[in-house]
């Protein structure tokens, strides 16, 4: 046989090349890429489901109870706490409710299987683009957005955002595209602390889901992109701008007519007005934080009966936003107002000129300097120690260790009564009285009436080098206005269960009631105090008709200004000043707070039908003239002391004390 011969150019045999049709290649990469996704696939799921949270607990709710406050009359203040309601079946919503969400969440909701790959890429090419730090955008689908807030966390990462996208594909082979919607429409949160469709009508617009309007619909709709940042209370135009794009996207995918949206324009949406209002943030702020206290951490809705009076609350927050717009040229930032009756009870409480944009409460949180208003707590300590007010005393220069405090002027009155003292609010009178009863009895004196704050024992305390809040000054001066019986502020009158279970209640064994201020002291600092509003230096407060008492406080340097004035068994507080301890333009508290005052309380008298100031004579007719010599005494203070009246800088290494010029006449 002969032998095989090798190819010619010494290499292997060749194979026949037979090629591939163009549906066979097609065949062919479409096994081998339908591969390589499986093998993606299976390896995506083992990685990203390894701690996937648990789904069998699809429809548990677990919330915080709501807490609903109610003013002392039964009207609701404010509700705190998640709020649900019982779900609603689609079919019982007008049909352009969930058409809303689809048209701005997502159009393509009944054609994709959970997730939208185009969606995904975009999301993905802006998240590659934009490496700022900022928040990755998910293109989620109204599936994947349930998953979120069925099963996982709001942190945006790629990650959650993986197993976000496998729970949507669990969702969609369990359930129905109507069950799905469903379930999101009654399980989404839509801000203000509402969870569901019908909890979020309930609280936006007072009404069920099944009298929602297309605008009211297109509003709830466009909240779902940012319950905060899209707030029909907060975020009034923004809303309104969000609702105006829903209607369009809904006129886009022909879910309405564009007659329907124009009709919808034709409609004004109106808000909650208990949300709309924001009445009685601060005060509510107060009061929640004292829930747990008084009764733990609540595990089912509670309903707290307060002692606010919501019409008193509304003219508070009105006048203190009007006094403050109206004196920004002067410097004025920021007040805070507190009303007390004479059981203590918190009637009014602003702790700031507008919530939304701080919520950083100066009824209580904050601690400012009293001056002058902190020298009632002085001359209480002299009556009790034997002085009256027609007591005489020396205006003139005084060194008390190495502190010499001055008038304002520089110019001194020479021999006047205690009484001329007080209501020209004279320092050289109160520092020499403070240093002869002894700066730690005045202490005494303050703290036994309801300040609560450190006081420092300088010689200067007696000028009102105190740090204190408005609260605990209201409550300090309420012993002036009850007949000298001390009362702790306070505004939670009863807690208990949504059912009717009484968990706390304010005056069962709660009874502080006790005397503080006994006479003739009291008879003598209503005499004097009264002096105040009618001729010293709170005259802008004087109401006509009312019998009223007070002082004026101002710290040297006008950062701080007060006016504190009562009537029988009714105080009220105001402070203005700046956050951040500037100084206003000669701010005092005898103009800008004593304005504020009497604004308010022009309208709250009326209301409250106030006796007469208790433990003290008659007050003095307002026709009433004066005698020779308080009309020479009072006319040489009006010519020596003009708009002001100062106090001395604190003495020598003490911690920064601001002290008080108030004002004369005005």
């Amino acid at each position: 046989m002969a032998n095989a011969q090798p190819p010619a150019d010494g290499g292997r045999p060749q194979r026949e090349d037979r090629g591939r049709s163009p549906l066979q290649a097609l065949i062919y990469w479409t096994l081998v890429l339908g591969v390589w996704a499986l093998i993606f696939i299976v390896a995506f799921f083992a990685v990203f489901s390894v701690d996937l949270p648990d789904t069998s607990k699809l429809y548990d709710v677990k919330r915080q109870p709501s807490i609903s406050y109610l003013d002392r009359s039964g009207g609701l203040v404010a509700v705190r706490g998640s709020q649900y309601a019982p779900p609603v079946d689609l079919n019982k919503l007008p049909p352009y409710v969930p058409k809303a969400f689809i048209a701005i969440e997502d159009r393509w909701y009944y054609w994709h299987v959970g997730f939208n790959p185009w969606g995904l890429v975009r999301s993905g090419i802006y998240n590659l683009t934009h490496k700022g730090g900022g928040p990755l955008r998910g293109g989620s689908t109204i599936t994947q957005q349930l998953a979120r807030a069925l099963f996982l966390t709001p942190n945006q990462t790629y990650r959650r955002k993986a197993q976000e996208l496998i729970l949507a594909v669990w969702l969609e082979a369990k359930f129905s595209k109507k069950q799905i919607l469903e379930l999101y429409l009654n399980r989404e949160y839509f801000g203000a602390g509402a969870y569901g469709i019908e909890a979020a009508s309930m609280r936006y617009f007072n009404k069920p889901a099944a009298q929602l309007t297309l605008g009211e619909s297109a509003m709830l709709a466009g909240i779902m992109k940012g319950p905060s940042r899209y707030s029909p209370v907060s975020a009034t135009d923004r809303a309104a701008r969000r609702a105006t794009m829903v209607l369009d996207e809904m006129v886009r995918i022909h879910a309405i007519t564009a007659a329907q949206r124009d009709e919808a324009f034709q409609t004004p949406v109106r808000v909650n007005p208990v949300l709309a209002n924001q009445r009685a943030q601060y005060f509510t702020d107060w009061v929640d934080d004292q829930v747990r206290h008084l009764v733990g951490e609540p595990t089912e809705d509670l309903v707290v009966e307060t002692t606010l009076d919501l019409p008193l609350q509304a003219s508070a927050e009105q006048t203190l936003q009007a006094g403050v717009a109206a004196a920004q040229n002067q410097g004025v930032k920021q007040a805070a107002l507190v009303s007390l009756d004479g059981e203590g009870r918190v009637r009014a409480y602003v702790g700031g000129v507008n919530y939304l944009q701080s919520q950083f409460d100066r009824a209580t949180q904050a601690r400012r300097q009293a001056g002058s208003s902190f020298k009632p707590f002085v001359y209480l300590t002299a009556m009790e120690a034997g002085r009256t007010p027609d007591t005489p005393v020396v205006d003139e220069p005084i060194t008390i260790g190495t502190w010499t405090p001055r008038n304002y002027t520089g110019k001194y009155l020479g021999p006047i009564t205690i009484e001329i003292g007080l209501k020209e609010s004279i320092n050289t009178v109160a520092a020499r009285l403070a240093n002869e009863v002894g700066t730690s009895n005045v202490a005494a004196t303050a703290h036994r009436l309801g300040i609560v704050s450190p006081i420092q024992l300088d010689p200067s305390m007696a000028l009102g080098a105190v740090e204190v809040s408005p609260l605990e000054m209201a409550q300090a001066y309420a012993p002036f206005s009850n007949g000298g019986v001390f009362a702790k502020g306070y505004g939670i009158e009863r807690i208990r269960t949504a059912s009717g279970r009484v968990l706390y209640d304010h005056n069962a064994g709660n009874d502080q009631r006790r005397t503080v201020i006994g006479q003739p002291a009291l008879s003598y600092m209503i005499r004097m105090m009264r002096q105040v509003p009618i001729s010293g230096t709170g005259t802008r407060a004087n109401v006509k008709g009312y019998d009223l008492a007070g002082k004026t406080g101002t710290t040297s340097d006008y950062r701080d200004a007060w006016f504190m004035g009562y009537t029988g068994g009714f105080v009220t507080a105001v402070w203005v000043g700046r956050d951040d301890n500037t100084p206003m333009k000669k701010v005092t508290g005898g103009g800008v707070p004593a304005g504020i005052w009497h604004d308010y309380m022009a309208q709250a008298l009326p209301r409250l039908k106030t006796q007469t100031i208790p433990g003290a004579d008659a007050p003095p007719s307002p026709d009433q003239p004066q005698g020779p010599i308080d009309q020479l005494l009072s006319g040489v203070a009006d010519l020596l002391h003009g708009d002001h009246e100062g106090d001395a800088p604190p003495p020598r290494g003490a911690a920064q004390p601001r002290a008080s010029p108030d004002e004369a006449p005005h």
